[in-house]
């Protein structure tokens, strides 16, 4: 990964050790996602402070779109992916395309298009109703291996659907 790879030209007295608190898959893009990585200096040199690391880490990932925000000290039992409390997911929908060549550049692999007319906010909020609380969704994932090995239950606690210029953004945590 490239934050792996930057934290290693940091010079660590050993491997470093990354963990991000959820992948994203092909063609969906992350915003603030938590990650912790284990780094140790050389004996005698004192631990990166959280803006050295920043500093470090985002000189070290140019030119990758990705940066770091912000960086602090956690307890060694603090796991990245396995403490996190909640993950926030926005889909955004672009209407009025007849073709994919009239999405903004800006906004291309960002959202999504359909053909179509005006969509049913009333209806689409109705039927979100029934997504909210614990459920099984093993109709929706992945049939890779790795998918197989984790549970397809998911407790959705707030789901919105909100009308923006030009966007529909539809968002739901678990």
């Amino acid at each position: 990964s490239w934050l792996q790879e930057a934290a290693q030209k940091l010079k660590p007295s050993a491997p470093v050790r990354f963990h991000i608190s959820s992948r994203t898959d092909t063609g969906v893009h992350a915003l603030a996602n938590a990650a912790h990585l284990d780094i140790q200096r050389a004996p005698g040199k004192a631990a990166f402070t959280g803006q050295q690391l920043v500093q470090g880490l985002n000189y070290h990932l140019r030119p990758e779109p990705i940066r770091i925000l912000s960086a602090q000290r956690v307890p060694s039992t603090f796991h990245a992916r396995f403490c996190a409390l909640s993950r926030t997911y926005i889909y955004r929908l672009l209407l009025g395309c007849a073709h994919h060549s009239q999405i903004p550049v800006f906004e291309r692999d960002l959202c999504w298009a359909p053909a179509g007319g005006p969509l049913d906010i009333p209806a689409m909020r109705e039927a979100g109703k029934f997504l909210l609380g614990t459920h099984d969704f093993s109709t929706f994932r992945s049939l890779s291996p790795e998918a197989a090995a984790q549970s397809p239950v998911r407790t959705l606690l707030q789901l919105q659907i909100q009308p923006a210029p030009g966007f529909l953004s539809h968002h739901y945590e678990h």
